[in-house]
C-alpha cells in the first residue's frame, strides 16, 4: 500500500523533504502538496497497484486455461510462468 512518502514523491518526484511523527518539513522549492492532494495520490496510488494486480492474476489465468487446453501463449502469458 502507498504512504505519504509515496504519494508526496509521486507528486513532486526527487522533493526534498523529511518527516518526523506524521509532519512533513518541506525543503524543496517546489510548492508543498496539499494534505488532500496527498491523500488523493495515495487513493489514485493504491488504485493503480490493484489494478496491476489484478490484471497479472488475470493473465495468470489466462495462461494456465491455454495450457491446460494445448492453445499458444501470448509472450505476456508465458513471461508469467516462467521461473
Amino acid at each position: 500500500m502507498a504512504d505519504r512518502i509515496d504519494a508526496i514523491l509521486s507528486l513532486r518526484p526527487n522533493a526534498n523533504f523529511g518527516t518526523k511523527d506524521n509532519e512533513i518539513f518541506w525543503e524543496d522549492e517546489r510548492t508543498q502538496p496539499t494534505e488532500a492532494e496527498i491523500s488523493a495520490e495515495i487513493e489514485r496510488l493504491n488504485t493503480l497497484a490493484e489494478e496491476e494486480k489484478t490484471a497479472k492474476e488475470n493473465l495468470k489465468a489466462s495462461a494456465k486455461a491455454k495450457l491446460i487446453s494445448g492453445e499458444a501463449l501470448t509472450e505476456d502469458e508465458a513471461n508469467t510462468i516462467v521461473l
